[in-house]
């Protein structure tokens, strides 16, 4: 159900700022579906290939591993080992998001997959490394990271307080 109350939430956005552009900025509405259909197709690969990747590896994550480590009896250990392999995994949205989901499908608890994902969007390995450090250097990312440290497991004991 929240699915179908966001999507039309959504929905409502997208029509409400093409009928924005339209009475404002007409003579840009060319432009603006151009740039549409070039983001659409950029973005539905990757899309694509993040759910089947989602389904092929819901079915491939052995169960019992992710039950032992990530579900119901793996508590505070659980969100550590969660928090870690979101660290370290590697890409996109597609590529953590399909990870999440096909955890869960494995049976990882909400606490687990919320350490994991707020692990991912906060200490990414590949993005510390490719943006943070030379952009920001080193004094800020070590205060970033240190001051960030306990917010996924946080987050994770949080979440099942909350749902």
């Amino acid at each position: 159900m929240n699915i179908l109350i966001g999507t039309i939430l959504i929905w409502a956005g997208a029509v409400w700022a093409l009928a924005r552009v339209n009475r404002d900025h007409r003579s840009e509405l060319r432009t603006i579906w151009q740039i549409s259909l070039d983001t659409f197709l950029f973005m539905l690969p990757r899309l694509l290939l993040g759910m089947l990747s989602a389904g092929f590896l819901a079915l491939l994550l052995p169960e019992d591993y992710v039950q032992r480590f990530l579900g119901e009896s793996s508590g505070l250990t659980g969100l550590l080992i969660a928090s870690l392999f979101g660290a370290l995994t590697p890409g996109g949205p597609f590529v953590a998001f399909a990870i999440g989901a096909s955890a869960i499908k494995a049976g990882a608890t909400l606490g687990a997959i919320t350490a994991y994902v707020t692990a991912w969007c906060i200490y990414s390995i590949l993005r510390i490394i490719s943006y943070e450090l030379p952009m920001l250097g080193a004094a800020f990312t070590r205060t970033r990271l240190l001051v960030s440290l306990p917010v996924p497991i946080l987050l994770g004991l949080l979440a099942p307080v909350v749902m």
